[in-house]
């Protein structure tokens, strides 16, 4: 969407915040042994808490208050009560949600616990790089070139990019133009970000894989023998730098 009024700017800082404070919530309150099952159902309370409702569930029927990805899981994870976190997992969690007709989009990966595993970095890599093209952004830059920034600072890291997954605006509903600000350099692509727009900036990286693939149960997408992360702000677009709508109360910015 493209703010068009301080009612709007209000809106979407309201919403936003609350999907920060819900991912926020969601993994501290995170533990060894628990299910994903039951740390959705911890969210699904913090949402409605705030009078937030579950933006997949509104708009796809996403069986989840929000996506928990673990591993080699990219994203789009569904809650199961059979699924049991450890300690060392790499944990995403998506939370997207709508209020009074705005729309914000917020994801994390952590590692749960002690770092075991030494999966840290991959999770530091990711932050560090979304912090960065989130801050080359301005109305008038090539969405392209922060694909270009994304993919080349994983490289120099040992990553990759996922290629089929992006970005993409967001307010009025969960997804809305730009449809794809992806995390590499597509030449063909020559839109630019516009000013006063509100855009979700995501990064996708993993140790192996540059695609993610079907899990097979209609809506988990998984990198084939890697491991995955992903992290993700919803910002409004200005001629200096943006503002990170999902930043207030994080526990990473």
């Amino acid at each position: 969407m493209s703010l068009k009024s301080e009612e709007d700017l209000l809106g979407m800082q309201a919403i936003s915040q609350i999907v920060g404070l819900t991912l926020k919530g969601m993994q501290e309150y995170a533990r060894p042994g628990m299910s994903t099952f039951a740390l959705d159902q911890y969210g699904r309370q913090l949402l409605q808490q705030y009078g937030a409702r579950s933006a997949p569930k509104l708009t796809y029927g996403f069986p989840g208050w929000t996506c928990i990805s673990v591993n080699d899981e990219v994203c789009h994870g569904i809650p199961s009560a059979r699924r049991f976190l450890q300690e060392g997992d790499l944990v995403n969690i998506d939370v997207s949600a709508e209020l009074n007709g705005y729309w914000s989009d917020n994801g994390g990966s952590f590692v749960l616990g002690q770092d075991i595993h030494q999966r840290g970095e991959l999770v530091e890599a990711s932050k560090r790089i979304l912090a960065k093209a989130i801050s080359h952004i301005r109305g008038g830059v090539q969405i392209a070139e922060i694909g270009r920034l994304i993919e080349t600072e994983a490289k120099k890291s040992g990553y990759r990019v996922i290629k089929n997954l992006s970005g993409h605006g967001v307010g009025r509903s969960l997804h809305e133009e730009p449809h794809e600000i992806l995390c590499y350099y597509d030449r063909a692509n020559k839109t630019r970000f516009r000013k006063h727009s509100v855009v979700a900036i995501e990064t996708f990286l993993s140790t192996k894989a540059s695609y993610a693939q079907e899990k097979g149960d209609g809506w988990t997408l998984v990198a084939k023998d890697s491991l995955a992360v992903q992290h993700e702000h919803t910002i409004v677009v200005t001629d200096k730098q943006p503002i990170i709508l999902t930043a207030a109360n994080q526990l990473w910015v």
